[in-house]
């Protein structure tokens, strides 16, 4: 609809440019023909009198009709220009409220993965594992249940295991990833994890990539292993799990509905705090380059580029007890009659620069 009325303000504009030429052609014309009739009356002497009379008023009336038509095409422009920031206002605000629809499907989808890290550590076999870290069937045991943990849960990567120490002592797919005796003391999950006050808090670190996972970017949950699975049992150890973030969040900018007309213009993207992009639906807006959003301390808005591409954004919510992480929902849009993002961005170094412009 948003475009329906664009499209309509502007053949309106561009209708009343070229009828009111055409008048203004015919009044011209009208013009030099009375001012021949004046000439030819003064010529004629008294007998040309009446008819340069005529011609007087005929030349009157064209300066008229000229002033109307011209008072008409401004009014039609003020319309036309009505028009169009009542459709920009409503385009904006669908693209805002699909940016937070974006954000919070990705939000809904993180809140589980925190819930699953709190669940799983608490499983018998992890906590076995962490109090007999030298014990190869104890160990064995705990790798086979992550297994069976990640057969029903596609959307890991891996599942970790570490002791007190950091070492990790068993995952998920050791078959795949060969991680056992892997030191992580020093990830940033893992000492947040040890750090817990209890089992219901959990650690969650932004989009990276992880080079024992084959380099591939993740989203990793953590928190402590305690003695009996209790909530406030002693830490004697830490679990990882690592959310396949590149193929779950392609799945989500992805899943917004549009006409294929209009997705052909549309980049749907999340960013992290610093306006990071950490997916998008355009491979080309590349995962680590950085937006200017003008954001100005809203959680929700859009605004026009000077091309009419429009720039749509929402802050995360959180969901239940995920507070999120800062990230947004960004959708760039451009007009119906201009290039595609592609061609646009073809002159910058990166996307940031297509925003700030």
């Amino acid at each position: 609809m948003p475009e329906r009325i664009l499209n309509a303000a502007t053949k309106m504009s561009e209708l009343t440019t070229a009828k009111v030429g055409e008048i203004q052609n015919v009044t011209r014309t009208a013009k030099i023909l009375a001012m021949n009739a004046l000439i030819e009356a003064s010529r004629a002497g008294e007998a040309g009198r009446g008819f340069a009379v005529v011609a007087s008023e005929v030349n009157t009336i064209s300066q008229r009709v000229t002033s109307i038509a011209t008072e008409l095409q401004g009014l039609f422009a003020d319309e036309a220009r009505d028009l169009r920031v009542t459709a920009q206002t409503v385009r904006g605000s669908r693209l805002s409220d699909l940016a937070l629809y974006v954000i919070e499907l990705i939000d809904r989808n993180l809140y589980e993965r925190s819930c699953d890290v709190r669940w799983w550590a608490t499983d018998s076999a992890v906590v076995d594992g962490c109090i007999k870290a030298d014990d190869l069937e104890a160990v064995s045991w705990a790798s086979k249940r992550l297994g069976v943990i990640l057969d029903s849960y596609t959307v890991y990567l891996d599942l970790w295991i570490a002791d007190r120490h950091g070492r990790v002592i068993a995952n998920g797919r050791p078959e795949r990833y060969g991680v056992k005796g892997v030191n992580v003391s020093s990830a940033a999950w893992f000492k947040q994890a040890m750090a817990t006050r209890n089992g219901e808090e959990y650690a969650v670190a932004d989009v990276e990539t992880n080079k024992e996972l084959g380099g591939k970017s993740v989203a990793t949950y953590a928190t402590a292993v305690r003695s009996g699975g209790e909530v406030d049992g002693e830490v004697i150890g830490a679990m990882g799990i690592f959310f396949d973030w590149e193929s779950q969040a392609e799945s989500v900018v992805n899943s917004v509905s549009l006409p294929a007309e209009e997705r052909e213009r549309t980049t749907i993207m999340i960013v992290d705090r610093d306006c990071k992009v950490i997916a998008s639906s355009d491979h080309l807006a590349r995962a680590g380059e950085f937006l200017s959003l003008r954001i100005d301390g809203a959680k929700k808005g859009a605004y026009l580029l000077d091309d009419e591409s429009i720039v749509a954004y929402a802050l995360t919510p959180g969901f239940e007890t995920y507070e999120g992480l800062g990230w947004r929902g960004v959708i760039v849009q451009k007009p119906t009659q201009s290039s595609s993002i592609r061609q646009v961005r073809s002159g910058a170094n990166n996307i940031g620069e297509l925003v700030q412009r």
